[in-house]
């Protein structure tokens, strides 16, 4: 018997695919680009030349993330072509809350199998996302990784980089006690908590995706899959008219773990809940699961994916900018006084 000659497609990795769908993701890519990208695609390093003439003191900034076990629901469901909105937003979202306007982002999809269909749905995700943020696909990587991922899986991340003048970098330092906490809604559980919602839902539950829920108004799964709010060009409009003391993206660990993060010493931030509306999954979550009011405010953004700290003298400009621009949004806290102890939020 003959024995087999063994080579890398056989192994696993078909370098032929990996070219083609390469070439059949070009224009897609390359519909993203601002003026500033000196690259094509497929070469080993991307290339942004920005420009400094803008800036007195530039300062660039940096955010990686993931989506998380959110892909968990775009495998079950067999839809990708979101997904990648989530890594996008997930990044430039932290980028703009220091003030930074994003420049680009690179992606890492790592898989077991190249499929050319999957692979162009999420990247075209990314694509979109990157045009909502108004950064740059830049470029980033396709992994094939036979054996490491189960059939029909794999994992996504990114990393994006942005520019800030120096003396417009927003810390939080300014914020003090009388300042008013401005809630931007979040566009239901955005990418994080799903450990906690598919352990619920479908573990406990036995819920299926595809199941029509009156309540929400849609299917489970599509609830689920709501591509995470990108707040980029908004937060920017405002900056260039109002000073922002502060900005929080309000992801995992909730508005209790994440809005102190830009508090200065001295000061706590006082929320109503009673003052914002609640996207009906977060109860319909807490229902199924018998999840303790507390752990779902630490858990999840429970409606708003930033928050802004205002003066009160501006405070209702901001309010009327936010609405007039499309969005929806609520005064839903202000700031305290806190002596002697640690940042913190108190809901009530």
């Amino acid at each position: 018997m003959d024995e087999e000659t063994l080579n890398y497609k056989n192994a696993g990795v078909d370098i032929e695919a990996g070219e083609r769908i390469v070439s059949s993701i070009k224009d897609l890519v390359r519909s993203s680009f601002r003026p500033e990208v000196l690259t094509q695609i497929g070469g080993f390093a991307g290339l942004f030349k920005p420009d400094m003439s803008r800036y007195n003191e530039p300062v660039f900034a940096a955010a990686t993330d993931g989506v998380g076990t959110k892909l968990k629901l775009a495998f079950m469901l067999d839809k990708h072509n979101t997904i990648g909105i989530d890594a996008v937003a997930m990044c430039v979202n932290d980028l703009v809350v220091q003030g930074a306007e994003p420049l680009f982002f690179l992606d890492y999809l790592a898989v077991g199998k190249l499929e050319t269909t999957r692979v162009t749905e999420i990247i075209g995700g990314v694509v979109e996302g990157c045009k909502m943020a108004g950064c740059a696909l830049l470029g980033g990587e396709t992994a094939e990784m036979p054996g490491f991922y189960a059939p029909g899986e794999y994992d996504l991340a990114g990393f994006a980089v942005g520019i800030v003048e120096k003396n417009k970098i927003i810390t939080g330092h300014s914020i003090k006690p009388g300042d008013r906490l401005i809630g931007l809604a979040s566009n239901g559980l955005h990418s994080n908590g799903f450990s906690l919602v598919r352990k619920i839902l479908f573990e406990h539950a036995g819920l299926k995706p595809d199941l029509f829920l009156p309540r929400l108004g849609c299917s489970l799964g599509e609830e689920l899959l709501r591509p995470t709010l990108i707040y980029v060009p908004l937060i920017l409009s405002l900056l260039r008219e109002f000073e922002i003391k502060g900005i929080a993206h309000i992801t995992g660990g909730g508005l209790e773990l994440n809005l102190p993060r830009v508090f200065p010493p001295g000061v706590k931030g006082v929320l109503k809940k009673t003052n914002w509306e609640i996207p009906p999954v977060f109860p319909f979550i807490q229902e199924m699961g018998r999840v303790e009011e507390e752990e779902m405010y630490r858990t999840f953004n429970m409606g708003i994916g930033m928050v802004l700290a205002v003066s009160p003298q501006v405070s209702g400009q901001v309010m009327n900018r936010i609405i007039n621009s499309g969005w929806k949004a609520w005064e839903i806290g202000f700031i305290d006084e806190n002596r002697g102890r640690q940042a913190f939020v108190e809901i009530s």
